[in-house]
């Protein structure tokens, strides 16, 4: 008979009780802060209700109402050099978070409120109705609040979508060498998200100081905890990843305190990352002003039976039993502070003329100006002022015959030498003589700690890397050793990194670089060959640089790496090899955003192209002779950095043009651009716009087949005939 041992988790997972002895015990002062913020955060989310009722709110409103013990109890146990960030249900958090920051001694539920709550309340309610004076200027609104100085780095609306961003914060603490910690709020449904568990994951591995904090309020919408899973003690995820781990009564506020503060010890120590599970409850649906029971999934007697347990109502009644306030002083403060929400709501809300007795519509002074709505999806490059910026034609520096690959190498190495907060990360990049093709090769043993090889969990990795980048100390560089693993990452990458700097308001930076490998031709097949630029051209926020030299790799990763726009430098396994004019000995200058360069000048047709296809046309126009191209190497491919003064110059000239590229029809970059440059210049066209794509199908594992699907110097130079016979 086999013998069965039991086997106990690795770290500890506790369950934390508050009994009278610990109120008995606790500050007085912080007693009396816990009753204050919930009442503030209580009818400041009351008043929204009240709003969105009177149809004032646009979008949801995702009320905290009934979880304020959670994030109260928890915030109170953190600093303002602390980050905390949080879900599409975040009002409560984020409002502990600031009142916290601007209030750190304390308040008391019954004394009016100080300026600095009041300016707190009144931009986080006018970012809630999308009006301008709000933390982003509305366009964040109720599921997207950020107020970096307070430590809240932005909530958001994906859910588990923001959990890898709190470990890239908390590595940025880390790594900074102080003992700030991360939080991240999340509720029942992401717990069963991959981007949560990967990210567990890596915060375990990494010893991060980051807190899950889970707000267990029972319903993701409708949908309840024991449907959705086998183990509904949801902090039981932590000893699957080694996270000490604690669950608490999250009505109340001060068990919630005490676990919180025993979890931020343990973090402040070097412990690594934690798990804290409050046990909550939602008073309304999943978005308004209704009770769940009234969509059926749940029952009247359950409601009731948590609100007997309303955090408020708890935390005065002990307050009460201390000689700490009056009978009758909670409802006191609750009077006070919902009139003092009447009158930050009049600041941005004025009756409706000749409209029904109290009814009011916003201010149009407090709108935010239509002609803003593009401004911050990218940065204006001013970070790029005192750039050694070189002249776009030509080589400004020696160069000398040189490998790509070796390149890419060199002017990572150089730049990690001059800026400390450069770090490397990505799978296997750490190992294997620089990666799965050398790319990093030297970096690990010369900058150790800084080239960090990562765990296959590319949503984690790229949304941890988004958070260091969002807290502005480092600057990541992150790896995809293929470029279709961007799907497995679609949502940090186009959710998440893209707009991040527009959503938030438009003024922070977002300083990332993701180096992506094109692969096709190399008989990796359908999910590790495809050019992604056709589809990061789609999502505003990204800038595109596409090398074809290790010239033009030094001067536009150097570019990419000042930028305080998120970057995609991406690189092609054809070019790693190929030899090229590249840099001597001078590794820092930087190549200008927005500049094409001509790599053959000509006459008859403009060809436009970029990275591993722009040495097959060359090839192709060479050899075919009979047609004068003119071809340009786009360098820069997303629409805020298209070289449209040269590309104009050129159909001057030639009064046609033939877009080039090897990828699939279906995610082609051209097509975007072949419509731009009909829209813009067609005045100067003696023809429609010619493409050579790629086929349909993604490349497959056939040699034969994989040539058929992609385009190289044969297709240029069939469209190069039929022109020539045009």
């Amino acid at each position: 008979m086999p013998q069965h041992r039991p086997l106990e988790p690795a770290s500890p997972w506790v369950e934390v009780v508050a009994t009278d002895d610990d109120w008995d015990a606790a500050d007085p002062a912080l007693l009396r802060t816990f009753l204050a913020q919930l009442v503030w955060i209580r009818a400041f989310e009351q008043h929204v209700l009240d709003l969105a009722g009177a149809g004032l709110i646009h979008g949801p409103a995702h009320s905290s109402i009934g979880q304020e013990g959670g994030a109260v109890g928890s915030v109170l146990a953190l600093t303002s050099d602390d980050s905390v960030n949080g879900s599409h249900r975040g009002h409560h958090q984020f409002l502990a978070k600031a009142l916290h920051h601007v209030e750190p001694k304390g308040m008391d539920p019954l004394a009016a409120p100080s300026e600095e709550v009041r300016e707190v309340l009144l931009r986080t309610l006018a970012e809630i109705a999308g009006l301008d004076r709000g933390w982003s200027h509305g366009r964040g609104g109720s599921m997207h609040l950020q107020w970096k100085d307070a430590g809240a780095m932005g909530t958001n609306a994906i859910v588990g979508g923001g959990v890898p961003q709190a470990a890239g914060f908390a590595f940025a603490h880390q790594r900074s060498g102080t003992d700030a910690v991360s939080v991240t709020y999340f509720g029942d449904g992401a717990v069963n998200i991959g981007s949560t568990l990967e990210t567990m994951n890596l915060a375990g591995a990494w010893s991060l100081p980051v807190c899950f904090f889970i707000e267990n309020n029972r319903y993701a919408v409708s949908t309840s905890v024991e449907e959705a899973t086998a183990e509904p003690r949801l902090s039981a995820r932590g000893a699957a990843f080694n996270l000490a781990s604690w669950k608490v009564d999250g009505q109340d506020p001060l068990a919630v305190h005490l676990a919180m503060t025993e979890a931020v010890d343990h973090m402040r120590r070097g412990g690594g990352a934690t798990v804290v599970e409050v046990d909550t409850y939602r008073f309304f649906h999943q978005n308004g002003g209704f009770a769940g029971s009234a969509f059926g999934y749940r029952t009247k007697e359950e409601e009731k039976e948590w609100r007997e347990r309303d955090p408020i109502t708890l935390t005065a009644s002990q307050l009460e039993r201390l000689g700490l306030v009056e009978a009758g002083d909670a409802d006191r403060a609750i009077a006070q502070a919902k009139a003092v929400m009447e009158e930050i709501g009049d600041v941005l809300l004025e009756p409706v003329p000749d409209g029904k007795p109290g009814q009011r519509r916003i201010r149009e002074r407090e709108w935010p100006d239509p002609a803003w709505v593009d401004v911050g999806v990218r940065g204006d490059l001013s970070e790029l002022d005192d750039a050694p910026v070189v002249a776009p034609d030509g080589h400004a520096v020696e160069v000398q015959e040189t490998k790509l690959v070796e390149s890419i190498a060199a002017v990572l190495g150089r730049r990690m030498e001059t800026d400390p907060g450069v770090v490397v990360l990505g799978e296997d990049v750490h190992r294997l003589n620089g990666g799965t093709n050398g790319a990093t090769r030297g970096l690990t043993d010369r900058f150790p700690g800084r080239i960090l090889g990562t765990p296959i969990s590319e949503n984690a990795f790229t949304g941890l890397a988004l958070g260091m980048a969002l807290d502005g100390r480092f600057t990541p560089v992150v790896e995809f050793m293929y470029a279709d693993f961007m799907w497995v990452a679609a949502d940090q990458l186009f959710n998440q990194v893209a707009k991040a700097r527009h959503m938030y308001g438009g003024d922070g930076g977002v300083p990332l670089v993701l180096r992506s490998k094109v692969a096709m031709g190399t008989g990796y097949g359908s999910q590790h060959s495809m050019d992604p630029a056709g589809v990061f051209a789609t999502s505003a926020g990204w800038r595109i640089v596409a090398p074809s030299t290790p010239y033009d790799y030094v001067g536009l990763m150097n570019t990419a790496l000042r930028c305080q726009d998120p970057v995609v430098v991406l690189e092609h396994v054809d070019l790693y090899n190929a030899v090229g004019p590249g840099p001597v000995d001078d590794l820092d200058y930087c190549l200008p955003v927005g500049k094409a360069a001509v790599r053959r000048p000509g006459n008859d047709v403009t060809v436009l192209t970029y990275l591993g296809m722009v040495p097959y046309v060359l090839e192709a126009v060479e050899g075919f002779g009979q047609v004068d191209a003119e071809v340009i190497d786009l360098r820069w491919l997303d629409r805020a950095s298209i070289d449209w003064d040269t590309i104009e110059e050129s159909l001057t000239k030639t009064n046609q043009v033939l877009i080039a590229e090897q990828g699939a029809v279906g995610t082609s970059y051209g097509g975007w651009l072949a419509d731009e440059i009909h829209r813009r210049f067609f005045d100067l066209l003696d023809a429609p716009v010619r493409r050579v794509t790629g086929a349909e199908a993604s490349p497959s594992i056939s040699k034969v087949l994989e040539r058929a699907a992609i385009a190289q110097k044969d297709e240029v130079i069939a469209e190069l005939t039929e022109i020539a016979s045009y």
